[in-house]
């Protein structure tokens, strides 16, 4: 199998292909459905590329929701979100509430259009936190990255917008080309709970784990004691101030 290979919406029908429209059981009224929701949506072809495989075809992403392929309209390159068929959700209506509030914070990837399948983005360049840490060298830029990360974490938690999947966030933080960090994939998200992103960041970043472990190798270790003191008061007030506190304990102020 290529690397990377666009088909056509036509074609999409056949298989391979209609196992990852109708992941991971296509039917014949399904798959007809949700090929009528993507001419809606107008999506004239889907690029088969990424890290991830759904039968044999490369995709960007892939979990328990949904299926995430690179697609192309008539003017714009998209990243398109497919239901999966067994989703434990009827709808990709949540999400695209979570992810127009995030969206107005300048946060995530741009919501463009949402049918009951499917959820048209923006498609972001970039490269996943992991493989972009590995290929910088510039403590600088690892700094900059890791700020602007938490302050976007800061502004999700202001919003009351906890994002849910942060403390272990491999696939939801990519780089831009410019350095931007941007926080992806908003289906488990909610207002109802309290907000704990810039705890789940730092946890992530700072606190145990493999991408702690290479953040520490390129900037030096952190205080873990300081730092979770400062989360600590952090959670029980989430003012600037106290965010301030834990960016110095994290060495980026």
């Amino acid at each position: 199998m290529k690397s990377s290979l666009v088909v056509r919406r036509e074609r999409l029908a056949e298989q391979p292909y209609s196992i990852v429209v109708c992941h991971p059981t296509p039917t014949d009224e399904t798959l007809h459905k949700r090929l009528k929701e993507l001419e809606q949506l107008g999506v004239r072809a889907v690029e088969f590329s990424g890290g991830k495989h759904v039968s044999n075809l490369p995709v960007l992403g892939k979990g328990c929701v949904g299926v995430v392929v690179k697609a192309f309209t008539k003017t714009r390159t998209v990243a398109l979100k497919i239901r999966r068929v067994d989703a434990d959700r009827n709808n990709m209506q949540h999400e695209a509430k979570m992810l127009t509030l995030a969206n107005t914070l300048s946060i995530g990837p741009r919501l463009l259009d949402v049918t009951e399948n499917f959820l048209v983005m923006k498609f972001v360049e970039g490269k996943l936190f992991p493989e972009w840490l590995s290929s910088v060298r510039s403590k600088q830029r690892i700094r900059n990255v890791l700020k602007h990360g938490l302050e976007q974490c800061w502004q999700l938690d202001k919003a009351g917008l906890d994002h849910g999947e942060l403390s272990n966030a491999p696939k939801h933080v990519m780089i831009k080309p410019d350095d931007t960090p941007c926080i992806v994939d908003f289906e488990t998200a909610s207002i109802n709970r309290r907000p704990s992103n810039v705890t789940a960041l730092c946890q992530f970043f700072f606190i145990g784990g493999h991408i702690a472990k290479q953040v520490a190798k390129k900037l030096g270790k952190t205080e873990e004691t300081k730092l979770k003191q400062a989360l600590k008061n952090y959670k029980k007030a989430s003012t600037q101030e106290n965010f301030e506190v834990v960016l110095h304990a994290v060495g980026l102020l």
